[in-house]
């Protein structure tokens, strides 16, 4: 199936079902407790700083890896699965001295993702690629240093720069969807928008736009300080396919801002929360059976069209929450703005095959 096709039943899928996002690409590479030597491969063997902990390298340097914990997504249930470029930016990679590798990580691990969707799609059960976009490791509107309220490490026009690059990238690797997710700064976030949109217009591929953003704590509020609908007020002028949240909190926590978020959005709720909160040790003791059993309740109460799991949660979670939702009928976008947003799909349908 070509992009152009999976696309074009995209509507259609948005309206019969919830659809499965994958579990948090983080947690699977850490149960292969890789050291230094397993990130850098042949090819970075003699890189001059340690890059243990760069998991998108492991695109490059194993692949078999990536592709495993793909396969057991898609295995579980997923219907979307996520590239590995969380840090693929020139931003991030700057940490491991590979700025210059952020085209090849993003477009390889989009080729990647790409080929192992291929290998369990159907004709009635496409499988998209959501080619992703994470927030950097700088925040456009917060100072980092408490003293100096007026300084910043990182400028717009640097996001946008970063931000370009790695979308082009991701497109030529057969990308379905662009995914700005984990979202902490609403600066940052405008950053990727701007940037997503100009190289769609550049190159004249358009895709679905999924944003999801981050509520930091028990404030309810983004680090840049906004609530869940303020933050959607925001960034609804990309007329994205789906507006959600993920990350920081379990399914406890984010149950009242996703229903704050499900009130004002006229398109697409999507959810990926964490494992419950991080325990003494930093891990996730949410059970895949207790973290199903809460998000079957959301879909019921009529909050989701998209989900899935971030920090903590792995192919079994997501098994359990394909489960969960499985015939559940999908939230429904207010009646007057469901064809404003379906019809914002026809620029996707005619985008040529990759």
């Amino acid at each position: 199936m070509t992009r152009e096709e999976r696309l074009k039943k995209l509507p259609e899928q948005l309206k019969s079902r919830i659809l499965v996002l994958d579990g948090a690409m983080g947690t699977a590479i850490q149960g292969y407790r890789l050291d230094e030597a397993g990130y850098r491969g042949d090819r970075f063997a003699d890189w001059g700083q340690d890059l243990k902990g760069n998991n998108d390298l492991l695109t490059l340097t194993r692949p078999d890896i990536i592709r495993d914990i793909h396969v057991a997504h898609l295995e579980a249930g997923s219907d979307i699965i996520e590239t590995n470029t969380f840090n693929s930016t020139t931003i991030s990679q700057a940490d491991y001295g590979m700025e210059a590798l952020a085209p090849e990580l993003n477009r390889e691990a989009a080729r990647l993702s790409r080929a192992v969707a291929d290998e369990f799609e159907t004709p009635d059960r496409p499988r998209y690629v959501a080619g992703v976009l994470g927030p950097t490791n700088r925040t456009a509107s917060l100072s980092p240093d408490v003293n100096n309220p007026g300084l910043r490490n990182i400028t717009f026009d640097e996001l946008v720069t970063a931000y370009s690059e790695a979308t082009r990238a991701l497109i030529e690797g057969g990308s379905d969807l662009i995914l700005i997710e984990t979202i902490f700064d609403t600066l940052n976030a405008k950053a990727a928008i701007y940037a997503v949109l100009a190289v769609f217009e550049e190159t004249g591929i358009e895709l679905p736009i999924m944003i999801s953003g981050t509520i930091t704590d028990a404030s309810g509020r983004t680090l840049s300080g906004q609530t869940a609908d303020a933050f959607w007020y925001s960034v609804a002028h990309a007329k994205p396919i789906s507006i959600g949240l993920n990350c920081a909190l379990g399914p406890k926590e984010l149950r009242q801002h996703l229903v704050l978020l499900s009130k004002v959005a006229d398109t697409q709720i999507s959810a990926h929360p964490n494992a419950g909160l991080p325990n003494e040790l930093g891990g996730y003791d949410l059970t895949p059976e207790d973290m199903a059993k809460q998000i079957g309740e959301w879909a019921r109460s009529g909050l989701l069209n998209i989900v899935g799991g971030c920090c903590g949660t792995t192919d079994e979670h997501i098994r359990a929450i394909a489960e969960a939702v499985d015939g559940v009928p999908p939230r429904k976008v207010p009646a007057h703005q469901a064809a404003l947003h379906l019809s914002g799909l026809e620029p996707f349908v005619t985008v040529a095959a990759s």
